[in-house]
């Protein structure tokens, strides 16, 4: 079997683990691998990883030391073209060119709708692994890169308590998360935040503002307010702004994370995950598993069809939410 793989859509620390452990196990079984560079799009324009020799395979020495380096040595990318009835139709073509029977995309629920569009002109496999920080994929207990992702954003939090102990004051600390919340939370307990806003819950301005004041009645002198990007009452700055508007006690301060949580070498708990997802993936389509992703559900593989992972949205648990409130007062 030739296997075709890439990473697709936003980085996440931990693809490269999984492309490496890809490679190993597809050429421990047999099959020979092709290196797809800046995903779809890279797919259209026949954009490979080439050998020494200019043929588009790897080789086992072709992905060593990938483990630890974040971001994606295969590149990545967004693609308009491949949304394209045409450009499905050139995708293919160029798999029937490249005599590739099966692909493993890794990335999030845009990657895996752009399989499902796929699979309805090609009748090749494809198995995906769930590589997004934002950890919003049915069917795995974590996605490659959240580990990574949380311990960036804890790493700025504990360093901005800093200054905020020194000059008494609120942070409004803006983790990504445009549709899901669980950076903000996780964050948000690892960091010892005294409030966390998040896409899934209403955020109630004013009862926050009730809660500083009696932080501060209580002799508190510096806080972290975690917000997602996708607060559906806005992000950091707008929080920011209604915050002063409603008289909060604390002089406050915005910081923005951003695009700093998709990048750094991947934390060990990134590293095994996508190492076991990347074997996982191959060993499902020598199974002739097609059409799903593979997750760790429970330290177990679990196969869920692409509609499957992003048809509901991922619940945070009920409790994480209720620990962060009870811990910050």
């Amino acid at each position: 079997m030739r296997i075709g793989v890439f990473c697709s859509g936003g980085d996440a620390p931990g693809m490269n683990a999984c492309t490496r452990a890809v490679v190993r196990e597809a050429i421990a079984a047999g099959h020979e691998v092709v290196g797809i560079r800046r995903g779809y799009q890279g797919l259209l324009e026949k954009d490979f990883y080439r050998n020494s020799l200019g043929e588009p395979l790897m080789a086992l020495r072709s992905v060593s030391d990938w483990a630890r380096a974040g971001g994606t040595y295969l590149r990545s990318s967004r693609s308009d073209e491949f949304r394209q009835e045409e450009g499905l139709r050139k995708a293919v073509t160029v798999l029937t060119q490249q005599r590739i029977d099966a692909l493993i995309p890794i990335g999030g629920d845009g990657t895996f709708h752009g399989a499902v569009d796929l699979m309805k002109y090609w009748d090749g496999q494809i198995v995906g692994c769930p590589g997004t920080i934002d950890n919003d994929l049915i069917g795995t207990d974590f996605t490659i890169g959240f580990s990574t992702a949380v311990q960036t954003a804890v790493e700025a939090v504990d360093k901005i308590r800093d200054t905020a102990d020194s000059h008494e004051r609120l942070f409004v600390v803006e983790v990504m998360g445009r549709k899901s919340g669980f950076i903000a939370v996780y964050t948000a307990l690892a960091a010892a935040a005294e409030t966390v806003c998040i896409p899934e819950t209403d955020t109630d301005v004013s009862t926050i503002v009730s809660d500083l004041q009696a932080l501060k009645k209580r002799g508190k002198s510096s806080v972290m307010l975690i917000v997602a990007e996708g607060d559906e009452d806005g992000g950091a700055e707008v929080l920011n702004q209604r915050l002063k508007e409603m008289d909060c006690p604390f002089s406050t301060r915005v910081l923005i994370l951003g695009h700093l949580q998709r990048g750094g070498s991947p934390t060990p708990e990134d590293r095994i995950l996508a190492s076991q997802l990347g074997d996982w993936a191959v060993r499902a389509l020598s199974a002739g598993k097609t059409g799903v992703m593979v997750g760790n559900v429970g330290g177990e593989c679990c196969c869920t069809p692409f509609e499957e992972t992003y048809v509901s949205h991922k619940p945070i648990p009920t409790e994480l939410l209720t620990l962060v409130a009870t811990l910050a007062n």
